[in-house]
């Protein structure tokens, strides 16, 4: 078990040298995102002007929300992972795999760790800079449950988020493109993530349908139980379902896997 450690411990090292030689790139990309921030915070002033609340929160628990969300992005957002395996795939890089004792997901997941080690950490620095002009509108809840809470589930969405991307990149072994599938369910994810608006201002019926669904998980769920959206009871219960869908992609994951290596040919690489 100490040989594998070592094994993806060294993969998740070669991931970090290789994504700090484009930290420049993480760290435009993050102050980019503040003006994203601007047009939400105007868009979002807006529709409170005249009124306290909207779907029982208030304009700083909103703007507390997106804040939020942009960290977790970056942290555990999977940026262009399916493109990689596909990559890989296409051009027999994958075939080196096959030959020696490397699990290729915990291979590519421990990249993925260090990819989003690297923007999260950069994705701090514009944030930090605009702080002095964010403050009075962030809003944190004061229970510390839901820190022990929100990381299970942080970590739990950052699985969830690179096993979608891996499923996505499998589909090389089937399709030579997979571009529609990724942008298909980037339209999802944005709806049913929670990305465009939070998920509780949605009509009752299709939130009661999203939290069943893995979208749901992906970025939503760890960001409203760290903005108060959601209380203890929900969480915990939003912890055993999304362990389940965890549990269900890894073997789907693995199905594609075996089913893939069929109609795979071993060329290049």
């Amino acid at each position: 078990m100490l040989t594998a450690f070592q094994k993806y411990r060294q993969a998740f090292l070669v991931g970090l040298q290789g994504n700090l030689v484009y930290r420049w790139n993480f760290a435009l990309r993050g102050f980019f995102s503040l003006f994203h921030l601007v047009v939400v915070f105007i868009l979002w002033g807006a529709a409170y002007e005249g009124q306290a609340t909207i779907g029982g929160f208030d304009l700083a628990q909103t703007m507390t929300y997106f804040v939020v969300l942009l960290l977790m992005q970056f942290f555990i957002g999977a940026f262009n992972e399916d493109y990689q395996i596909s990559e890989e795939i296409r051009n027999g890089l994958i075939n080196q795999f096959l030959l020696k004792p490397v699990n290729y997901f915990l291979y590519r997941f421990s990249i993925f760790l260090a990819a989003r080690l690297v923007s999260g950490l950069l994705i701090l620095i514009p944030v930090a800079v605009a702080y002095p002009f964010l403050h009075e509108y962030l809003s944190f809840p004061d229970e510390w449950w839901r820190l022990g809470v929100g990381l299970p589930a942080m970590l739990l969405a950052a699985v969830i988020q690179f096993s979608i991307a891996y499923c996505f990149g499998l589909l090389t072994f089937w399709f030579l493109e997979i571009q529609g599938f990724v942008i298909l369910s980037l339209a999802v994810e944005s709806v049913l993530g929670g990305q465009l608006f939070p998920l509780d201002l949605m009509p009752e019926w299709v939130f009661r349908v999203a939290q069943y669904l893995p979208f749901y998980y992906q970025m939503y769920f760890p960001v409203a139980i760290f903005t108060g959206r959601i209380d203890q009871t929900l969480a915990v219960q939003g912890l055993g379902i999304q362990l389940g869908w965890v549990l269900l992609l890894l073997l789907f994951n693995h199905f594609l896997w075996t089913r893939g290596l069929r109609r795979h040919t071993a060329v290049g690489g």
